[in-house]
C-alpha cells in the first residue's frame, strides 16, 4: 500500500548526532525539514553507543569504588549488583535524551518518518515504512546514515553468544567468561566495564598493541589498569573459531590456545551505511570502502546532495558529526562557510580515561617540526590524590620555534573533561605559555595542564625536572613533592 507523496526543502536521512543537529539548525535557518530514520531518533550514539555505554561504565566504576573504599577508611560490606535494574536506569537516560530531541523536532516544525530510505533520483526519495512505500521530494538531501558494526563469516553476531556493543550493553547479568574480539575503543571500554562487574575478561587484538593510533605512553597506563583488574590481553593474536559451546580458538605469537566464553563481543570495526541507498545512481562518488566523498562544505559530487558523520569516514566521533551537521546546515541554507577544524578532540572511556587533541609527538616530527615536549603526572596533583586517582599524566607537544601548542594527550581520571582547554588553545593558535600563565583554581585536576605547561617552558614547580642539557631536553622525573 502506497501513501501520499510528501515534499520538503531538505530531507535529512538519518537522525543521529549529525543528522538531528543539522535538521534543527536547518529549521532555525528557515528551511522546511523532513527527517527519515529507519530506527530511533538519536541514532547509535544516543540509543546503543555513546550514552548507554557511559551510563553503564559510570555504574560499574561506582561498584569498583565502593569495593575499594576501605583504602579511604570507608568500610562497605555486601555490595551487590542488579544488572537488570542497572539496565532499566540506563534505558531511562536514553529515553529522556531521545524524547528531548523529539520535542525539539516538534518545536522546530521538523517532520519525521520512520522507514528505510533510498534514492529514486537526486531529488526523490522512496521510503519503505510499516504502512507501505512513500515518495518524498526535496530540493536538497543530507545523508547522515552513519556506520554499522562489522563481523566476519566465522564470527557472526547473533545477539545470543556473539554480541555487538548494542547487545553487550543490554545484558542483565555479567558473564563469568567474557571474550572481546578487537582491542580498539569499543572493545577496551566494554571489556573494562565487564571486568569491574566481576567478569573474567580476555581481549584479543590482531595488532601489536591496544588502541591503535593512540600514544603508546598513554596506553601503557590503561594496560596497567587492566592488569590490576586481572584482564587478559592477547595482542598480535586472532580468534580463528568460536564453537557453539563457547570454546574460542586463538592464534597467538606463542602458539594456539583456547578459552571458554559465555559471551563474545565482536568489536573489529565499522562500515559506512551506504549499501542500498542508491547514491551511485545519483552520481555521488564513494571511496573504496563505501564512504561518501565530500568537500570542505560537506557537499558530495552532486551539488544538491550533502553528507556528514560516520558515512563520510573516520574518525567515527559523534561530536565530529555534530560539528559537520552545523556547518553543512548553514551551507545548505546559502551561507558561505566551510568546515575548518584545527582541533578535533577524542576521548576513550577506559579506566583511566584517555583524551587527545592535535598532533602526537611522532606526527609532529613526521611533519618535520622541531618540537618540545613536557609531561606532568597526576601523582603530583593534590586533587587527583585526594580523589584516590593518582594514575596518569598530561603530555604537551609544542612547536620549539614559536611555542604554539600542537597537541595535548591525557591519561587519567576525568581526562575527557579536561581536554577541551587544549582544544580551545589549539583552535585559537595559542601557545603553551598561554596555558601556563592562565590561573587555574586549586585544588583541581585542571591544574595538571598549567603544570604541564610549566614543564615544557622549563620551570616546573611541583615536580623536579633536571636542567636541559645543551642540544637536548630533559624528561620529567617522578614527582619529588606534591601539594
Amino acid at each position: 500500500m502506497s501513501q501520499a507523496a510528501k515534499s520538503a526543502d531538505v530531507v535529512v536521512i538519518g537522525a543521529g548526532p549529525g543528522g538531528y543537529v543539522a535538521a534543527i539548525r536547518l529549521a532555525q535557518l528557515g528551511k522546511q525539514v523532513l527527517v527519515i530514520d529507519r530506527a530511533r531518533i538519536g541514532g547509535v550514539c544516543l540509543n546503543w553507543g555513546c550514552i548507554p555505554s557511559k551510563a553503564m561504565i559510570a555504574a560499574s566504576s561506582l561498584v569498583e569504588s565502593l569495593k575499594s573504599a576501605d583504602t579511604m577508611g570507608i568500610k562497605v560490606d555486601g555490595v551487590t549488583v542488579d544488572m537488570g535494574k542497572m539496565k532499566e536506569w540506563k534505558d531511562g537516560i536514553v529515553k529522556r535524551l531521545t524524547g528531548g530531541i523529539g520535542e525539539l523536532f516538534k518545536r522546530n516544525g521538523i517532520e519525521t518518518i520512520a522507514g528505510e530510505a533510498s534514492f529514486v533520483d537526486a531529488h526523490t526519495i522512496k521510503v519503505s515504512t510499516s504502512k507501505g512505500d512513500l515518495t518524498v521530494t526535496a530540493k536538497q538531501v543530507l545523508v547522515a546514515t552513519g556506520a554499522s558494526v562489522v563481523d566476519l563469516p566465522h564470527l557472526r553476531i547473533d545477539g545470543d553468544r556473539m554480541l555487538s556493543a548494542k547487545e553487550a550493553l543490554d545484558l542483565t547479568e555479567p558473564p563469568k567468561e567474557f571474550l572481546v574480539i578487537g582491542g580498539g575503543i569499543v572493545g577496551c571500554e566494554i571489556g573494562t566495564y565487564m571486568a569491574k562487574l566481576g567478569s573474567n575478561v580476555t581481549i584479543v587484538e590482531m595488532m601489536d598493541g591496544l588502541l591503535t593510533g593512540t600514544d603508546p605512553d598513554l596506553v601503557k597506563v590503561v594496560r596497567r589498569g587492566m592488569k590490576k583488574r586481572k584482564m587478559t590481553v592477547l595482542t598480535g593474536s586472532k580468534v580463528t573459531k568460536v564453537a557453539k559451546d563457547g570454546t574460542a580458538t586463538i592464534e597467538t605469537p606463542k602458539g594456539e590456545k583456547t578459552v571458554e566464553a559465555d559471551k563474545v563481543l565482536v568489536a573489529i570495526g565499522f562500515r559506512p551505511n551506504t549499501a542500498g541507498l542508491g547514491l551511485e545512481g545519483c552520481g555521488v562518488t564513494l571511496d573504496e570502502r563505501g564512504h561518501v566523498t565530500v568537500d570542505d562544505q560537506c557537499r558530495t559530487s552532486h551539488p544538491d546532495i550533502f553528507a556528514i558523520g560516520d558515512v563520510i569516514g573516520p574518525p567515527y566521533l559523534a561530536h565530529k558529526a555534530s560539528k559537520e551537521g552545523m556547518v553543512c546546515a548553514e551551507v545548505m541554507a546559502g551561507k558561505n562557510v566551510s568546515l575548518d577544524v584545527k582541533a578535533m578532540p577524542a576521548a576513550i572511556f577506559t579506566d583511566p580515561e584517555i583524551a587527545s587533541v592535535g598532533l602526537s609527538e611522532e606526527q609532529a616530527k613526521a611533519e618535520g617540526r622541531d618540537v618540545k615536549v613536557g609531561s606532568f603526572p597526576f601523582a603530583a596533583n593534590g586533587r587527583a590524590l585526594a580523589a584516590n586517582h593518582p594514575d596518569g599524566f598530561v603530555k604537551f607537544v609544542a612547536d620549539a620555534k614559536d611555542d604554539t601548542l600542537l597537541g595535548a594527550h591525557v591519561v587519567g581520571h576525568e581526562a575527557s573533561n579536561l581536554i577541551s582547554e587544549a582544544a580551545l588553545c589549539i583552535e585559537m593558535g595559542g601557545t603553551v605559555e598561554d596555558i601556563g600563565l592562565t590561573v587555574h583554581p586549586h585544588p583541581t585536576l585542571a591544574e595538571t595542564f598549567m603544570e604541564a605547561a610549566h614543564v615544557v617552558e622549563g620551570h616546573a614547580i611541583h615536580i623536579y625536572v633536571p636542567p636541559a642539557k645543551p642540544g637536548g631536553g630533559a624528561a620529567a622525573k617522578k614527582p619529588a613533592a606534591a601539594r
